[in-house]
């Protein structure tokens, strides 16, 4: 984070928005030339700042209308089956992140589903077949009121 100044985070807050933006038009709106807004766009990259560019698709315009924050309980914590259950996670095209959580349960899954039948299948035939699991808590969302994928560079 060190080799970061203003230029390059203003840099990255223009990628944030729109990554389909040009080196010229990234160039322009922060005020640099094309060739040295470039060449710090590839540092960028090189160092790790920008780790990939994937279009944002609307879910429920796809239908994907159902979205679930699960809260998984192992009924054991050795290694093995850690592994056993973050492998098999991964494979769930509908568990969109995962993530190992402090407090009572172990992991929360953001899970998105056509509607509850196809979250109630899910559920029955992949979540609750893996070893292991002691508790699972679904959470239905009701209101979507902010999803971004900003990071809030200004606290850097």
């Amino acid at each position: 984070m060190e080799n970061l100044d203003k230029t390059d985070r203003k840099i990255l807050a223009q990628l944030q928005k729109n990554n389909n933006l040009s080196a010229a038009e990234i160039a322009e709106r922060v005020g640099l030339s094309q060739s040295p807004c470039w060449r710090r766009i590839n540092r960028l990259q090189e160092e790790g700042y920008i780790s990939g560019g994937v279009a944002t698709l609307n879910r429920k315009k796809l239908g994907l209308k159902v979205v679930v924050f699960v809260q998984v309980k192992l009924s054991m914590h050795g290694w093995n089956m850690l592994n056993e259950f973050e492998e098999a996670i991964v494979s769930f095209p509908e568990v969109l992140e995962c993530w190992t959580i402090s407090g009572g349960m172990d992991f929360t899954l953001r899970v998105v589903t056509k509607d509850i039948d196809s979250y109630e299948h899910f559920l029955r035939r992949k979540l609750l077949q893996l070893p292991h699991i002691k508790e699972a808590q679904s959470n239905f969302t009701m209101t979507e009121v902010k999803n971004t994928t900003e990071l809030p560079l200004e606290l850097i």
